[in-house]
């Protein structure tokens, strides 16, 4: 039983003899909302991240590396930093120096890389969110908050979940966290909008599908 089972128990055993308008009220949240195929939940998850102004790609697992290769290209990046587990065969095309992830790697250093490919854990569609786990092919949570390029990969359908508590059911809660909905970006008072601030200024987002028929959205 967890701590929040244990509490919310006590409350009830506390409440057990109270009846009326004081009795306390049962609260069921829904999963997920609406009834969505596959397809549909994939489209909603592009929608939404375009709508925080993330960058959506579309290719298939065999023109990944052109894909990736052809994004940094048109970046301009000249550095692209790896993380230890990332799958090799996605950065063969790419023309820029691939930089190993070293746990002695100042912030000066990582801001002077142009670009980070990484994987995610997970990508839930219904707020266009993309959630790392700083797993071996994510890699640390500072690589992905001091250089101003992100390009993370997503594997559809396999990673794609609709809502947040399908989601969580996914991650381990032990493990370093890092959910991001768009680049990086905050408002004043007056509503004026900076980005970069406590991460990337660009994050772009490649859905991978086995399909053939997937296509290459720029």
């Amino acid at each position: 039983m967890s701590s929040r089972e244990r509490i919310l128990g006590r409350v009830r055993r506390a409440l057990s003899d109270v009846s009326g308008e004081d009795a306390p009220i049962e609260r069921t949240y829904l999963r997920e909302h609406g009834d969505r195929t596959v397809e549909e939940t994939v489209e909603l998850l592009a929608e939404n991240l375009a709508d925080y102004r993330a960058i959506v790609h579309r290719c298939t697992t065999a023109d990944l590396p052109a894909t990736l290769a052809g994004m940094l290209a048109a970046r301009g990046a000249k550095t692209v930093l790896v993380p230890p587990g990332l799958d090799p065969s996605w950065l063969t095309e790419a023309g820029a120096d691939q930089v190993r992830d070293r746990a002695g790697s100042t912030p000066h250093e990582l801001d002077r890389i142009d670009s980070v490919v990484t994987a995610c854990a997970v990508a839930i569609a219904e707020t266009g969110t993309i959630v790392l786990d700083g797993s071996p092919d994510q890699g640390r949570r500072r690589i992905t908050l001091v250089p101003d390029h992100h390009i993370c990969v997503v594997r559809v359908p396999d990673q794609v979940v609709s809502s947040v508590p399908q989601g969580l059911e996914r991650l381990d809660p032990v493990r370093p966290l890092t959910w991001i909905s768009g680049p990086s970006a905050t408002s004043d008072i007056e509503l004026d909008r900076v980005e970069g601030v406590h991460g990337p200024r660009t994050l772009e987002v490649v859905l991978v599908a086995d399909q053939a028929s997937a296509e290459v959205n720029s």
